[in-house]
């Protein structure tokens, strides 16, 4: 069974930073998971928590305890979970790749992140058989999905909304915190601004040289509380699973300091949105955000929709054949030796090597010929759900039990 567990929509962001998986762990995490179940994946973004699996007999209420046993996470959470299985899971993770379950509907940032917690599984062998070809399948999915649909040209994402509603508020000095995907949009798209400075920080310093525009200063996190009460904005970026910037950081009197927190579990301490001089805003609040483009993503989505029919028919298609392939391998083996028994025969009485040759074509090409037509018509009527008992009559024509 292709299973899948998450965590729910609209689940608190107080529940949700209680439910994640640090980005560090992830082999150590694959490496347990992978003691209770076939394959797993782990789908961690900063607004989603996903776990992959495949298993084959394990309840609902076992797997929880395992997943959640791996996570060290509290049962008294276990409410703010689902668990889907099968064609429910197939479903939701093309829909994932395609943007409909992403918290800016349409936003196709979460295609990469997908196809890095892919590589992560593959590289400590998490992936090898049906899971593997689910997301192999859910990514060519996404690909197809924004190609066409074109969504690109109505781009949006939470840090560009942050970038945005900040840009609007006249900020012209930021801080950016973290320089993973987020931060590298974050940067991006205010250097296509008339901005005057960005301080951008990080825990790697060899990034100096990666950025070639003379408003980008590099800073440690050490030197981050020189600068912070300077500037007009301040985004949050990590995926430190503690607190970056605590109130006391922040000087009680100054501008107008404006903070947009895209981080989970959040970089801002809760207690900053109390000052006076701080307007604070987390994933949740930016992603309810006036967003004028939402209904014609949403249209062009729809409108598209069909192609995750096509990937998903094309999967469970190769799951219902998957099942025949013992089948499928006995019929030709079967056939391998009917025609060599005869073909056999025939040289044990025959002294020409011509005649042999000839003889040795024609039985195996004869036999190859009712093999071949036996199997497609086995593979047609497994795929109309009638495979059972079509697999009955050939067995019975081609004795194979015997």
């Amino acid at each position: 069974m292709i299973g899948l567990l998450g965590v729910k929509r609209n689940t608190p962001l107080e529940v949700r930073e209680k439910l994640i998986v640090t980005c560090k762990n992830h082999d150590l995490y694959i490496d347990k998971l992978l003691k209770y179940f076939k394959e797993a994946v782990i789908l961690a973004t900063c607004n989603r928590t996903e776990i992959y699996f495949n298993v084959f007999d394990m309840d609902n209420e076992e797997i929880l305890k395992k997943i959640f046993e791996v996570f060290n996470w509290n049962l008294n959470y276990k409410e703010y979970i689902f668990i889907s299985a099968n064609k429910r899971a197939y479903t939701h993770l093309f829909e994932v790749c395609s943007g409909f379950h992403s918290k800016i509907v349409g936003e196709d940032q979460i295609l990469g992140q997908v196809k890095n917690a892919y590589e992560e599984a593959l590289k400590r062998k998490g992936v090898t058989c049906e899971l593997q070809r689910l997301f192999q399948q859910a990514l060519s999915c996404g690909k197809k999905f924004k190609s066409t649909s074109r969504l690109y040209e109505i781009p949006v994402s939470s840090v560009s909304i942050a970038v945005k509603e900040s840009i609007n508020k006249a900020c012209n000095t930021y801080m950016i915190l973290g320089y993973g995907d987020v931060g590298k949009l974050a940067v991006k798209y205010l250097l296509c601004h008339k901005i005057s400075k960005i301080y951008l920080v990080v825990r790697n310093m060899s990034i100096i040289n990666e950025i070639q525009d003379d408003r980008v200063e590099v800073i440690s996190f050490d030197h981050k509380n020189k600068y912070i009460n300077d500037v007009d904005c301040v985004i949050g970026c990590t995926s430190a699973p503690h607190v970056i910037v605590k109130a006391r950081d922040i000087s009680e009197k100054g501008k107008k300091l404006y903070m947009y927190d895209l981080a989970v579990p959040r970089d801002f301490e809760e207690e900053i949105s109390y000052l006076n001089r701080t307007e604070v805003y987390n994933i949740d609040e930016i992603s309810r955000m006036n967003d004028e483009n939402k209904k014609l993503r949403i249209k062009k989505m729809e409108e598209h929709k069909y192609i995750l029919i096509q990937y998903l028919n094309e999967y469970e298609e190769w799951i219902k054949l998957r099942e025949i392939v013992p089948s499928i391998q006995e019929l030709k083996s079967l056939g391998n030796n009917v025609s060599q028994k005869r073909i056999n025969t025939f040289v044990n009485k025959s002294n020409s090597k011509d005649h042999i040759m000839l003889v040795n074509q024609l039985v195996e090409s004869t036999s190859n010929f009712y093999i071949n037509n036996a199997i497609d018509v086995l593979k047609e009527e497994t795929l109309k759900g009638c495979g059972n008992e079509c697999l009955r009559i050939i067995e019975k024509i081609f004795k194979m039990k015997e």
